[in-house]
């Protein structure tokens, strides 16, 4: 166990202190640009209810151009539009 003497040795201002001194000094509120934890809830909960209508639409338009009814290129562009709902969900929820 160290003694009482080495325990209070000073800090040696190294220039990692110093980073962390000009960090610690900006207390200035960060920019209102970012959401709120409400605002990110209910993005998320809007961006959940259209890609899962987008996944839903896409694959009734892949089952109708497989009976011949409509055309597969549609159902390409809702497979686009609900991949890149879902890259934008992936984004929200940080994950």
């Amino acid at each position: 166990m160290p003694s009482p003497a080495a325990r209070r040795r000073p800090i040696a201002r190294t220039s990692a202190y110093a980073n962390l001194r000009v960090q610690v000094d900006d207390l200035s509120p960060r920019s209102s640009s970012r959401l709120s934890r409400r605002q990110r809830e209910q993005r998320a909960y809007r961006l959940t209810l259209a890609t899962g209508g987008a996944a839903v639409a896409t694959i009734v338009v892949i089952v109708l151009s497989v009976v011949g009814v409509t055309s597969f290129a549609l159902a390409a562009l809702l497979a686009v539009i609900t991949a890149v709902l879902g890259y934008a969900l992936k984004r929200t929820l940080g994950r």
